[in-house]
């Protein structure tokens, strides 16, 4: 236990500060007299306690956090945080078994989306609060909030910062201080929810409705309080909304933040991922209208556009609303839409996926190997805008991109080996590892996760979990290497 102290004094830590998080949900529920305050007041006590205990039963003489520690701590919390987060649901839903309530909060952390509820019509509004909160929080990522207050308490963040933040932050901060970084990244993140939020509600939304769906857009979760998702207000105005603050928050964070720091549009020129990002979707975009509109899928181009704008966007960002039934759509088209939500969303965002500037390394590394197979002597360097990449992060680029696609197909052959449908598990595999949420044919919009059975819904939890923090950090863990002293 010794060895791990560290490491799982801080997780105690994390636990109690998350547990306080439920204080705001808990808030509303009172204010607004749901009838769900009692959950909150157990889940908030079980969590609190059980943060307090882990803390105290692991003090030892402070250190900064080492290599090690910083990868266990990641891969703990994201495991463990989901048993707590699955607490008020747990408390107010007593027909909901553990591995339901597990699944659906793993999919509000990891901001996946995946969901095994229906009638969220009829839940308070502070547990379909608390639902999309979660998504806030995993959004970010809660360590990277946690990182910011872990030095107060004499802990550094350093090594859990470049554990959970995504790879281009991991190299450089964006300001001397790494608490100064987190807090700087959280505060663009609350600034675009609070836009979010008030551009909902001037479209047309209600008050709660648009903090609901503020949390769940700008954290690229998914969750609505609406069994017909975003299709239910039938809002032009708030599909747009959703659109805009979607791409805006599948952009690279880092990027929004020295924009805003410096109050300039210049980083936004610089950032080699964007004429991609933008690129691909604008392509997409028109590809998809053009063939639905030659098929037939909508009565007209104006109408084919509006649902193809809009759910290009929300799954190849990984935000997973859904206006419409898509898996109506040829198989072609959906297909397309869930193979762009591997790698549409940029680094150091909030989506998941293998990320934008990991998928533009390997299209000029490809490249590369085209011209060296005729001009074998040429001296080509893979660049991403002015900077050359190294052959180190050439290498780490593509033995992940092979875990990627290794994770995908042996998970896929799991879920088949359960008896479930072929379409249905490969795209609830690449669902839940892009941290999308809706698949194709049972799992699509118009279903969700319930039909699953107790181990498909654990193989998917550790799906998302994988997804989330990029399959290595938690793979690392997992491995034999990691243990020894």
């Amino acid at each position: 236990m010794r060895p791990y102290a560290p490491a799982l004094n801080a997780l105690g830590m994390i636990v109690m500060i998350f547990g306080l998080l439920m204080l705001f949900p808990l808030a509303v529920s009172a204010w607004l007299d749901d009838g769900a305050a009692l959950a909150y007041d157990q889940a908030i006590l079980g969590t609190f306690v059980s943060g307090l205990l882990l803390w105290s039963f692991t003090r030892s003489p402070r250190r900064d956090l080492r290599v090690h520690d910083g990868f266990l701590l990641v891969a703990a919390a994201w495991v463990v945080l989901p048993v707590f987060g699955a607490l008020p649901l747990l408390a107010y839903l007593p027909g909901l078994s553990f591995t339901e309530a597990y699944f659906e909060a793993t999919s509000g952390l990891t901001a996946t989306g995946a969901t095994v509820l229906t009638g969220l019509d009829a839940l308070p509004t502070s547990i379909n609060l608390w639902r999309t909160f979660m998504h806030w929080i995993g959004g970010m990522g809660v360590l990277v909030l946690v990182v910011a207050i872990l030095p107060l308490l004499g802990i550094g963040g350093r090594q859990l910062f470049k554990a959970e933040v995504p790879t281009p932050m991991k190299e450089t901060s964006l300001t001397p201080r790494i608490t100064e970084t987190a807090k700087g990244l959280w505060l663009t993140y609350s600034l675009l929810t609070l836009g979010c939020g008030l551009s909902l509600w001037f479209a047309g939304l209600s008050p709660w409705d648009a903090v609901i769906h503020a949390f769940s857009i700008t954290g690229l979760g998914g969750f609505s309080n609406k069994d017909e998702s975003l299709g239910y207000f039938h809002n032009f105005n708030v599909e747009m909304v959703a659109i805009v603050f979607a791409l805006a928050s599948a952009l690279n964070f880092a990027t929004h933040y020295m924009a805003l720091s410096r109050r300039s549009l210049k980083p936004y020129l610089y950032d080699p991922e964007i004429p991609f990002f933008f690129g691909v979707l604008a392509f997409s975009i028109a590809l998809l209208t053009l063939y639905l509109y030659n098929y037939g899928a909508h009565a007209d181009l104006a109408t084919t556009l509006r649902y193809v704008a809009f759910h290009v966007v929300s799954i190849s960002t990984s935000l997973g609303l859904a206006t419409y039934d898509y898996t109506q759509w040829p198989m072609f088209a959906q297909l397309w839409i869930l193979f762009l939500g591997s790698f549409i969303a940029c680094s150091g965002s909030a989506g998941g996926g293998i990320k934008m500037m990991r998928a533009i390394i390997l299209y000029k590394q490809v490249l590369r190997e085209i011209v060296r197979s005729l001009h074998p002597n040429a001296v080509r360097p893979v660049r991403l805008g002015r900077q050359a990449v190294s052959e180190s992060v050439l290498h780490a680029v593509l033995g992940f991109s092979f875990m990627y696609m290794v994770s995908i197909v042996t998970l896929t052959l799991i879920l088949s080996a359960t008896g479930l449908e072929l379409i249905t598990a490969f795209s609830a595999v690449v669902a839940c590892l892009n941290n999308t949420g809706p698949g194709l044919d049972a799992v699509g919009p118009a279903f969700n996760y319930q039909s699953m059975t107790a181990f498909q819904t654990w193989l998917l939890s550790f799906t998302m979990i994988l997804g989330r923090l990029e399959i290595f950090t938690l793979l690392v863990v997992m491995t034999p290497t990691f243990w020894r002293r």
